[in-house]
């Protein structure tokens, strides 16, 4: 709100002063002066206000809700810590519960008054937090081209929120969380991100749905010979802390025609993927796939595979022997037990949408994907890259000549 001042000037003046001012002339009966003094101005504004509005209040003299402090009972806060009461005292005095006192007195020693409290003051910044409409965050043209920068790299609203708080920790401005980003996807508007940039999302959608129920058609017989059930795989695994324990899928291209193998090992969420431009019918150019990526790397990250029961892995004992990797399935309508790989899946088809034919993808374009998916920060890695985190597993054991990258 902006007055003119004695000099003809435009002079910021806050409603709560004027508020103040007014509850003082209409309620207590004091002089403008007087009421001037009171409301913290000088006695020519509060004589203009009186002037300008015809002795008539122009504004509310009480808030329009309950649920928020009044200026009264935010006095009654002032004058009870000057007189040394608890928290819980006041609270009680103004009919209040002892958290919104708490509150009241963080919010305020946040906005940067260490100090004395000061009931005017603290109105002051209610009002200002409560002012609408606000500035929308990503109209800040710095953060959003940062925010588009990554999307275009399909990383998730939730990543780039946390990889924010990373690279910005003091820089407020250069920070959003995650439902802002999608927000000002979702919702065209000033300071929207880019329409097309939705597309960057997992789902391709502009629009939230709801997940859908997974469903119960059950699985045929798998005829796979010797296969190790879930349940035998050794405890390591499953808390995850020791490395070298992976899972395995293929994801499948139009009509079952074409597919990509998938394997991702479970404490880093480091991820290769297996080229098969014979689709998943080639269970002998399967094997040799699974035997070349995994033979890459050094002893300790081949510990296990966990796989589902498709039919593709019918030469496990070939693989288990070939790779010295031991094979692990799980149970049938289990996509759970590999919990890590059916998330990955969804990440991956970000580059390979269901529908589309998986065999035009060249294995350079294949290790591509898996670097730029193995650079994406995650959640689960407490915002480390996967990449990062196989790195910190593999320093100590530098002197190994053996390749750890796909």
């Amino acid at each position: 709100m902006q007055r003119l001042g004695a000099g003809g000037g435009l002079v910021a003046v806050t409603r709560v002063q004027e508020r103040v001012f007014w509850r003082a002339v209409v309620r207590e009966g004091l002089s403008t002066v007087a009421a001037s003094s009171v409301a913290g101005v000088g006695a020519d504004r509060g004589r203009q206000w009186f002037r300008l509005a015809g002795g008539v209040a122009p504004v509310d003299l009480e808030p329009l809700t309950d649920r928020y402090l009044t200026l009264a009972e935010r006095e009654e806060i002032a004058i009870g810590l000057a007189q040394g009461l608890t928290q819980k005292a006041i609270a009680a005095r103004i009919g209040r519960v002892p958290g919104t006192v708490s509150r009241e007195l963080a919010r305020y020693r946040a906005a940067g008054h260490p100090g004395e409290y000061r009931a005017v003051t603290a109105q002051r910044q209610a009002e200002a937090r409560a002012r609408r409409p606000k500035p929308r965050k990503l109209e800040d043209q710095r953060l959003n081209a940062q925010v588009q920068t990554w999307l275009e790299r399909k990383w998730s609203p939730q990543e780039i929120a946390a990889r924010l708080r990373t690279e910005f920790p003091d820089q407020p401005a250069m920070q959003a969380s995650h439902e802002t980003i999608y927000r000002a996807l979702f919702i065209q508007g000033r300071g929207a991100l880019r329409k097309e940039l939705a597309t960057c999302l997992r789902t391709g959608r502009a629009i939230r749905r709801p997940r859908r129920r997974v469903d119960g058609r059950s699985d045929p017989d798998r005829r796979i010979p010797g296969k190790i059930m879930i349940s035998e795989r050794p405890a390591e695994a499953t808390d995850r802390a020791v490395p070298g324990h992976w899972e395995g899928d293929l994801i499948l291209g139009k009509g079952n025609r074409s597919a990509i193998g998938t394997l991702v090992e479970r404490s880093t969420r480091y991820c290769i993927l297996l080229h098969l431009p014979a689709g998943p019918g080639d269970t002998e150019a399967f094997r040799d796939a699974v035997v070349a990526a995994i033979g890459q790397l050094p002893a300790q990250l081949r510990r296990s595979l966990t796989w589902d029961q498709g039919l593709e892995m019918r030469r496990h004992a070939e693989i288990t022997l070939a790779a010295d990797l031991p094979i692990y399935f799980c149970d049938p309508r289990s996509p759970w037990q590999r919990g890590t790989n059916e998330n990955t899946n969804g990440l991956l088809r970000q580059y390979f949408p269901k529908g589309t034919d998986l065999s035009t993808h060249t294995a350079e374009h294949l290790t591509m994907v898996a670097h730029e998916l193995n650079g994406r920060p995650r959640k689960t890695l407490r915002w480390q890259t996967p990449t990062e985190a196989l790195d910190a597993l593999l320093s100590p054991a530098e002197d190994n000549d053996v390749a750890t990258t796909p």
